[in-house]
């Protein structure tokens, strides 16, 4: 079975400096990953290799098998990408946003299926034709989860997805990804949250300094252990 994404032994040097060094990592369909680490680990970075954004000094990154530096075109056509802050239009409206987006993309969708993925993402009724200057952090992330929702993308990258969110927003947040990946998206996260990475994850990579220092994983259906994960986490960020 093809695996999703893959890193092997990835290195990454820009201007003189050593950003990831030897990183190797998988990501099965339908399991969500979590990349954790502090500033300037390399998470980032990360993500932005498998859109071909950066190109590897070393090592290669397969989507679906195929390498990247190959073929960038069909990895970004498998793969939707959330930052940190999505870039939407303030001025326009939720709808007006995924329409607008969705034809950049050479997607196609009708009302029923832009209403059907804001209410996957629980974005109120009401909310969906204001102009998005109005919204909260939360339902602009919203906003652009149902945009990657209507790409139909097989893959979804997430880099620091819940940063600025309540913890209302956050809980439903983390739901919306577990229901994502039991029905079969692959998913990729990076993070610096520890709590979260523990509440949403399958597995847990550990970045420091652009190693891959440390791993955990969820077992028997149980949540992987936050102080565990915590002390790993401090440990090598005192280091």
């Amino acid at each position: 079975m093809t695996i999703p994404l893959e890193v092997r032994s990835l290195s990454l040097v820009r201007e003189g400096n050593v950003v990831l060094d030897g990183v190797s990592f998988t990501v099965e369909q339908g399991e969500i990953f979590a990349l954790l680490g502090g500033n300037g680990a390399g998470k980032s970075s990360t993500l932005l290799t498998f859109l071909g954004f950066l190109a590897p000094s070393d090592g290669e990154i397969l989507v679906n098998g195929q390498s990247v530096g190959s073929d960038i075109a069909s990895a970004r056509s498998a793969i939707a990408y959330l930052p940190e802050a999505a870039s939407l239009y303030g001025h326009m409206t939720a709808y007006e946003n995924l329409d607008y987006f969705l034809d950049l993309a050479g997607k196609s969708a009708n009302q029923a299926d832009y209403d059907q993925a804001l209410d996957r993402v629980a974005l109120p009724d009401e909310a969906r034709s204001r102009r998005l200057q109005s919204y909260s952090k939360g339902m602009r992330q919203k906003t652009a989860i149902a945009l990657a929702l209507l790409r139909e993308t097989p893959i979804l990258l997430l880099d620091e997805p819940t940063s600025g969110l309540d913890p209302v927003a956050i809980d439903e947040f983390h739901d919306l990804v577990k229901n994502l990946a039991s029905a079969g998206q692959t998913i990729l996260m990076v993070t610096h949250d520890v709590y979260g990475a523990c509440q949403v994850a399958d597995r847990i990579g550990l970045l420091r300094r652009g190693q891959l220092v440390g791993s955990f994983s969820a077992e028997n259906g149980k949540r992987i252990d936050t102080e565990t994960v915590h002390a790993a986490f401090a440990e090598r960020e005192a280091a």
